[in-house]
């Protein structure tokens, strides 16, 4: 079972620190980070010593109760904004919390260096103690105490205290599962760590200063969408002062309570209210999914993505492939090749070697053999095998065991060679076995096209975002899998370099990129793309170099990120578009009002029928400020999302909020004038 990450939006405990903070953000250096509310913040000032002004007898700025109603009303504006920003807070500071009960100051069993090795000469050290390079020994029941990768050994880990996932999961040193994570508990056997951070900078560490909005910068888009807001603040403002003028010559006393209101109901106050809560919100929706970006930067490029790099293993297909049978080469007999199977994959300690021996149905130590020497699978040969009394068996790639076969001067069987082809035209991996380079038959290996995985691609299809398959396969495998997966692209027989230069080369064509790894091969791949997400099993050098981890170690995932930074960024859009829609209905409410007596011709533009010009501002500037409340759950839970097209999406929102946020505050207002009229 999945730890529940996501918090109630009104949980009592974040409730009350969100209202705490709600008044600590008055403060006006953290206001001035938000220009619009910063502005709405003098104008509250403003409003406070009118009141006094009034109280003093200053009789043609309206009666101290207006004047206080606005005063009282203009700071809940300004506490419901910064209530938004300190709720979205408060919940990562909840799961910090929680986080924080994980790090703890455990004893940690560092290996000493002897003479330039590390021996078994153990020294019981405070964790916080231990620096990048350390060795320290973890068994049964320990508890890792720092980040790390295994050096030696296999061990059961539960990462439940990081992932929230209660099943146990298998690390081992000199694979792409070497890493383990500070805070994680060991379960079986025995493991050397090699220590990969300084205190302080540990992958928890570092999660919690996320989480918490400590290490949270501005995105760009954010950075773009503030400068606008800030622009609209600057033309307001100018409205406001040369509107003065036209009430003088109209002989229309306008008092300052009314330009305050006007001021703060046509500037954007919505959206300026909301916005840091939604980049916010954004970054908690992905730890909730259990991806750790790194910024918010990554989340809002996610939406933006034109090409996905996937891996075919454990992504597209169900993981392992599985031997499913055997064909001998003409004039070889079945049982020999089936023998000759079995030894070659003697200490295979793949899925894939393992599944050879289950299909044969033959235990390797039934065949009496002399000093075996076994071959392990590198890179550079593409095979693996065992070698014994003067009998060499290999078993691997079709092309390397060609090569092999015809440099020690045989011919490759032609039966073989089709075998081969039929193999590969439906989707299999051929594994080639060879006996003293003479081709004895070949291994078929299947792989497993995962449930609905077209129904997801086609969801990115839909979403404009272009999916590339990355496989070590020959071009004929990788075709059929692509063709039956429905993946747009695939790169076949894919080497570090290959993933690299099809990165650059998207991006030189002015295409955002994303892709998902694991190992250090991964490394400058994930570095070089837009939106880098690596396995929590991964290297060290993969999670560095990518700028999100996911937790649960699924690539799929990749999915998920994708839906997650278009929902921030249609969230930020459509709420910007609701703010700016929400001034024609106070534009229709405020400016008539303000000059319906002098100039009673303007009696026409009063729509709404409002009852009269303090009921109309009063009306309008509390509607201004009871919508901004009214949107907290929206901007924390984000706009949903339908994978419809860039196109219909927009028609959608503009529509939706748009259309809404021109309607709605028309009877939200003149609902409040009735109330208001009644009052007064």
């Amino acid at each position: 079972m999945k730890r529940e990450r996501s918090e109630g939006l009104f949980k009592r405990d974040l409730i009350m620190e969100a209202v705490k903070q709600s008044f600590a953000k008055l403060n006006p250096r953290i206001q001035f980070r938000n220009p619009v509310m910063f502005t709405v913040e003098i104008g509250t000032i403003i409003m406070l010593f009118v009141c006094f002004w009034v109280l003093g007898g200053e009789k043609a700025q309206g009666s101290f109760a207006y004047n206080l109603t606005i005063f009282v009303v203009l700071l809940f504006t300004l506490l419901f904004a910064n209530f938004a920003e300190a709720l979205a807070e408060a919940r990562g500071k909840a799961q910090a919390a929680s986080l924080r009960k994980t790090r703890q100051d455990t004893p940690a069993k560092k290996i000493e260096p002897v003479g330039g090795l590390f021996l078994d000469e153990i020294h019981l050290v405070a964790s916080s103690q231990l620096e990048k390079g350390d060795v320290f020994v973890c068994e049964t029941g320990d508890i890792i105490p720092m980040d790390g990768e295994i050096i030696e050994g296999i061990a059961t880990i539960d990462e439940s205290a990081i992932t929230g996932e209660s099943a146990p999961v298998i690390r081992e040193s000199g694979g792409d599962k070497s890493s383990v994570t500070g805070g994680t508990k060991v379960l079986s056997d025995r493991i050397k760590v090699r220590v990969t951070t300084d205190p302080g900078e540990s992958f928890l560490d570092k999660m919690i200063a996320l989480v918490e909005g400590a290490s949270r910068q501005k995105t760009p888009n954010e950075i773009a969408l503030t400068i606008l807001l800030a622009g609209f603040t600057l033309v307001f403002i100018i409205v406001c002062i040369t509107l003065h003028p036209f009430a003088a010559y109209a002989h229309t006393p306008i008092p300052v309570s009314a330009y305050i209101s006007l001021f703060v109901c046509l500037i954007p106050t919505t959206i300026g209210g909301l916005l840091s809560a939604i980049g916010i919100s954004g970054m908690d929706r992905a730890l909730r999914a259990n991806v750790i970006a790194k910024s918010g930067k990554a989340v809002e490029t996610a939406g933006d993505l034109d090409t996905l790099l996937l891996d075919k293993t454990g992504t597209i297909t169900i993981g392992n492939r599985k031997a499913t049978n055997f064909y001998p080469s003409t004039g070889v007999d079945k049982a020999h090749l089936i023998k000759c199977a079995v030894l070659a994959s003697f200490a295979d300690e793949t899925p894939e070697g393992k599944s050879i021996i289950e299909l044969a149905g033959i235990n390797p130590n039934s065949f009496k053999i002399n000093n075996p020497i076994f071959i392990k699978f590198t890179a550079e040969t593409r095979s693996s095998g065992i070698d014994y009394d003067n009998i060499k068996i290999r078993k691997g790639a079709f092309d390397a065991m060609r090569k092999s076969v015809q440099n020690a001067g045989n011919s490759f069987p032609e039966s073989t060679a089709n075998d081969v082809k039929h193999i590969s035209e439906n989707g299999g991996t051929p594994l080639v076995v060879i006996e003293n380079n003479e081709v004895v038959g070949v291994i078929e290996l299947q792989d497993i096209i995962k449930p609905a995985i077209q129904e997801r691609f086609e969801r990115l299809r839909k979403m404009g975002v272009k999916t590339v398959m990355v496989t070590g396969d020959n071009p004929l495998t990788a075709k059929y899998i692509a063709e039956k997966a429905g993946v747009d692209d695939f790169i076949a027989e894919a080497r570090p370099e290959d993933k690299l230069e099809y990165i650059r080369r998207e991006q030189q064509s002015g295409k955002l990129v994303a892709m998902m790894g694991d190992g250090t091969n991964d490394a400058p791949a994930l570095a070089q793309a837009d939106v880098g997400v690596a396995m929590n099993s991964g290297t060290a050098a993969a999670k560095e170099a990518g700028n999100m981890v996911d937790l649960d170690n699924d690539p799929t995932k990749l999915i998920e990120i994708v839906e997650i930074g278009k929902q921030l960024l249609m969230t930020r859009g459509t709420l910007t578009t609701f703010s700016i829609a929400n001034d024609v209905a106070k534009y229709f409410a405020i400016v008539p009002a303000l000059f319906i007596i002098s100039i009673p011709a303007l009696q026409s533009l009063n729509i709404m029928n409002l009852k009269s010009p303090q009921s109309a501002i009063m009306s309008a500037i509390i509607f201004n400020a009871i919508i901004i409340p009214m949107l907290i759950p929206l901007a924390l839970k984000g706009v949903a999302y339908k994978p419809i097209g860039a196109g219909a999406l927009l028609r959608r929102n503009l529509f939706i909020y748009g259309l809404g946020g021109i309607v709605l505050p028309f009877f939200g207002i003149k609902l409040i004038d009735l109330l208001v009229s009644i009052w007064m």
